[in-house]
């Protein structure tokens, strides 16, 4: 097999160049590559300095994911860096695209970095719940300082080039049509001079003086690392590299990340990183599928839901026309749309010019007739059947053909739904959810005539407006909201039992959720829906409801909260349920936190087994991409399906068993066979 590296010699410079395409990932024959690269060049006395550069797109852009879970094969990365640094000669490396990873550390593992001004560097190890491997969490400080590699190793986001010369991990800037001929001479420059090396650099005293460093930027990030593994690893092994000896850090980074890889967090996020790249694929709709130009959106409502869904299309520069039935809704909901960019702005996320760049693509109507040559229209009008079906009917006289019409409903029969139309096959369900402009799932509704192009189509597209799209079939609630409704009837169940309704939050806030039911129905207001009639009570909602208490909006639903909305538990809310309780003959009895958990989750799996026995779900891991990007689902457990089988199916069905809940086929089925859905 042909080496995926090659060497060429310009001079007294040995240029190692990788070709691996797509992303020149590090794998074995790269490793090797590079090893031997480097030996060839210390055993030329012609070669005086080195130049490591890659072929395509990117300069190595991390680990090869294809040998994750297998057993290794050398040499290793760390060995393979360690022959680069040891080396006399100077070794430059020549950086475009993203420098991410494992390939971080190869540059770090290069005396010298020169870098062309779009190039991005990371260590994104954090997102896989680890932490570098190959010494990076060692020499990166040691070159850059303890407060500036702090982010990068425990953030995991990737920093400009620009920002990377400021700290210090670049040494110059290089054009971006010329990077080997001015990493050529970069390195010529450095012929004769001791190389600087990142592992004997003193940068990382900076965490010595001012031991509090760590603490701090801890602090700093509580709320983000809460319940992650990984963060507090990487805390560690930065502060390391200032207390121990370079080969002691490398030791203890080694064993931190050991620990890392064989615990259940990592497993679980490896596991999301893979099922986030499966849901993008449609097991029956071929990879060539023509795709439907889409250079116009039409949305349909501009109110919260509409106008956020339209931002998506304004921020990925596609033109959105945005239609209302009253002209003081449709100024109210484009200045809701500007002030949300004006905020993002004030935020530095974007600049005065983009926001009227995207403001500038939006066209506001009272006129149906203005969506006439949109390529996709999506409704986001009142949840009910018949608004919707007379929505459709109308686009359908109005649309141009071969147009995809699209429903954001969150539950209804999108089957149904089409049936308005003459074209069913260009129907699909778009479920943003709220805010629409921000959160990232997208559950693709797959009617039972929805074409392939349709579906291909708006998977794409997903992508495009920085969606994590997940298919759904038809079925009441989709995923999320099917397996939602179940979580919910036990959470109304247990209070009704004797449960504190705090203590069912707090259960699910300690599981590593962002909030609990009763926490997220004061967010969204109790009375949603509500009849308004306070004599007629039927539920403990209706009882609140009629009691004055609406949730947040009005400082008082399931919680009492103050001005800064700081909640309290209820006394007033306590009575309301016991009453309740006792008006419908329930016995109260004390319920412990294990059984809360237990049939809040529990059910929630069976759902989810039933969704997947009924081919509503192509597989398991899209039902954990959905509950971990839409419903705030913890990522480091993996989402419900993986979780469960990380606790046990068996586990699950014996929970269920135990409250008398009912256990699916497909569920039993599992638990007794492999232990895992297939």
């Amino acid at each position: 097999m042909t080496s995926p590296i090659r060497t060429e010699r310009h001079d007294n410079v040995l240029v190692v160049i990788s070709d691996n395409p797509p992303v020149n990932a590090l794998g074995q024959a790269v490793r090797a590559g590079l090893k031997d690269a480097i030996e060839e060049a210390l055993s030329d006395d012609a070669v005086e300095a080195v130049v490591i550069r890659c072929d395509g797109q990117t300069f190595f852009a991390g680990a090869d994911i294809t040998e994750f879970g297998k057993p290794p094969v050398g040499p290793n990365l760390p060995e393979t860096l360690d022959a680069m640094e040891a080396s006399d000669k100077p070794v430059v490396a020549a950086i475009h695209g993203t420098a991410l990873g494992g390939g971080c550390e190869v540059a770090l593992a290069c005396h010298y970095r020169v870098a062309v001004p779009s190039a991005k560097l990371g260590l994104p190890e954090i997102k896989l719940g680890l932490i570098p491997g190959a010494a990076g969490t060692q020499r990166l400080p040691r070159l850059v300082g303890a407060e500036a590699a702090l982010p990068l190793v425990v953030g995991g986001n990737p920093i400009p080039a620009k920002k990377a010369e400021a700290i210090g991990l670049v040494d110059a800037l290089v054009g971006a049509d010329s990077l080997e001929a001015d990493a050529i001479a970069f390195a010529k420059s450095k012929i004769g001079q001791p190389v600087p090396r990142s592992s004997e650099g003193k940068a990382n005293e900076d965490g010595v003086r001012d031991p509090d460093l760590f603490d701090r930027f801890r602090a700093s990030q509580a709320r983000k690392i809460r319940g992650f593994d990984a963060p507090n690893a990487a805390i560690a092994a930065v502060k390391a590299a200032g207390e121990l000896s370079y080969e002691d850090g490398v030791k203890k980074e080694r064993e931190l990340f050991m620990e890392l890889m064989s615990g259940t967090q990592s497993a679980a996020m490896r596991h999301y990183f893979f099922a986030e790249r499966a849901a993008n694929k449609i097991d029956d709709v071929p990879k060539d599928t023509p795709l439907i130009p889409i250079k116009k959106v039409g949305v349909i409502g501009a109110g919260t839901m509409g106008g956020g869904i339209a931002m998506n299309f304004l921020s990925a520069g596609i033109p959105v026309t945005i239609i209302e039935m009253a002209q003081d809704a449709l100024d109210r909901g484009t200045g809701v749309m500007r002030k949300n960019y004006e905020n993002t702005a004030k935020k530095g996320r974007m600049t005065g010019e983009q926001v009227e760049q995207a403001m500038g693509l939006l066209t506001p109507t009272l006129s149906y007739d203005d969506l006439a040559d949109c390529d996709l229209v999506i409704e986001a009008v009142f949840e009910n059947m018949d608004v919707k079906k007379e929505v459709f009917a109308k686009l359908d006289s109005v649309v141009k053909q071969g147009a995809i019409l699209a429903s954001n409903t969150s539950y209804l029969d999108v089957d149904e739904i089409a049936t308005a139309t003459k074209r069913p096959g260009y129907v699909v369900g778009l479920h943003f959810f709220s805010p629409a402009n921000i959160m990232k799932l997208l559950e693709v509704v797959r009617g039972k005539e929805t074409r392939h192009d349709v579906l291909a189509t708006v998977m794409k597209l997903a992508k495009k407006i920085g969606k994590v799209a997940a298919v759904s079939g038809v079925c009441p609630g989709f995923i999320g909201n099917r397996m939602l409704s179940k979580r919910q009837e036990q959470a109304n169940a247990l209070i009704m039992e004797g449960a504190n309704y705090w203590d069912v939050d707090d259960v699910l806030l300690d599981f590593g959720f962002p909030m609990g039911p009763f926490q997220m129905g004061d967010l969204a207001g109790i009375d949603i829906g509500w009849h308004r009639d306070p004599s007629k009570v039927t539920t403990i909602r209706e009882a609140l409801c009629a009691a004055g208490r609406f949730g947040q909006k009005n400082g008082k639903g399931f919680y009492d909260y103050d001005e800064a909305r700081n909640r309290t538990p209820s006394d007033e809310v306590k009575q309301i349920i016991a009453d309740f309780a006792a008006r419908e003959g329930k016995e109260q009895r004390d319920i412990s936190k294990d059984e809360i958990r237990e049939r809040l989750l529990y059910p929630m799996v069976n759902e989810g087994a039933k969704i997947l026995e009924e081919g509503m779900a192509q597989r398991a891991s899209d039902i954990d991409v959905v509950w971990i990007n839409g419903y705030g689902w913890p990522l480091y457990t993996g989402g419900p399906m993986f979780w469960a089988q990380t606790i046990g199916l068996d586990t699950v069905v014996a929970g269920l068993e135990r409250y008398d809940l009912p256990v699916s086929a497909h569920l039993r089925s599992a638990a007794g066979g492999s232990g895992k859905f297939a």
